[in-house]
């Protein structure tokens, strides 16, 4: 059977984390890059989709396609190894340190940001005609994006933060959900189909994605957001990271430790010395 048990994936988690944070810096370069260009430019599709049919659900029906193409590329996402890259130092393995995960989170924050940028320039050349003419609807979309989610926060205050924030936590429980789904099965059907699921999850309740943001929003500024890099950064991408961090870790990779990786003996055990006593008597 292509079916992997929990048990099994939870050990598979582990060694992928161990091996995230041993990873040298230019394979941890190439592959954050090319997840970011390809999440952004599935990003980029999932909006053409949804202003050409104007039916948001569509959209989010096809994003995941581009989150199925980076994974089965063996390519890594913030996101991804936030949840991974510690339970490795939960576990104990041998040479995991607190620097090396952060140190690896560095490498992919900077890979994923530079991958989504290259996209966010090609699409922005593509939606203006090389900067002649004004962006066409899907990129006015997208600078609309921008400014909903950046400017609209801010003017809630402290309520539009906190609701930044629970969208970024809620947001990688869907999306680190996918990426150990994936380790679910040892077919490729197995693993796009439950990396589906929770992916069109997040995308289409509209969760806070630092990667997606990573295009979404510099892409929005080109077009014509009304909206600076200041408000981006202070106002969605921070404290979306640190969303993203929270629910990956949380919600993901420490209840699948708790109770896969280190469950607690079953009460049915615990109850047979018990039993035998009183039968001796």
């Amino acid at each position: 059977m292509s079916y992997v048990a929990p048990q099994e994936f939870a050990a598979k988690m582990i060694d992928a984390g161990e091996s995230k944070v041993f990873m040298s810096t230019k394979d941890t370069l190439i592959r954050s890059y090319m997840a970011g260009a390809i999440l952004a430019l599935a990003a980029a599709f999932a909006v053409t989709v949804t202003v050409n049919t104007g039916n948001p659900l569509l959209g989010a029906l096809l994003f995941p396609v581009g989150f199925c193409m980076l994974y089965l590329m063996g390519f890594d996402l913030l996101t991804g190894v936030f949840t991974l890259a510690p339970l490795a130092l939960i576990a104990r393995r041998p040479g995991v340190t607190v620097g090396g995960i952060l140190r690896n989170w560095g490498l992919v924050f900077t890979g994923n940001f530079a991958g989504a940028m290259t996209t966010a320039v090609f699409m922005a050349i593509i939606f203006t005609t090389g900067f002649t003419h004004a962006p066409d609807a899907v990129g006015q979309k997208i600078g609309m994006i921008g400014e909903a989610r950046t400017l609209g926060y801010a003017e809630a205050g402290a309520a539009g933060m906190l609701t930044l924030f629970i969208r970024a936590v809620m947001c990688n429980w869907m999306v680190s959900t996918g990426v150990i789904a994936a380790m679910m099965s040892t077919s490729v059907s197995g693993k796009v189909i439950a990396m589906w699921m929770p992916i069109l999850v997040f995308f289409y309740l509209g969760f806070e994605h630092s990667i997606v943001n990573m295009f979404l929003f510099p892409s929005g500024i080109m077009l014509g957001g009304q909206f600076t890099w200041t408000d981006y950064l202070l106002w969605n991408e921070i404290p979306t990271v640190v969303g993203n961090l929270v629910g990956g870790l949380t919600f993901v990779g420490g209840m699948i430790y708790a109770t896969h990786y280190k469950p607690s003996p079953s009460r049915k055990a615990e109850e047979r010395p018990a039993t035998r006593l009183v039968a001796a008597e």
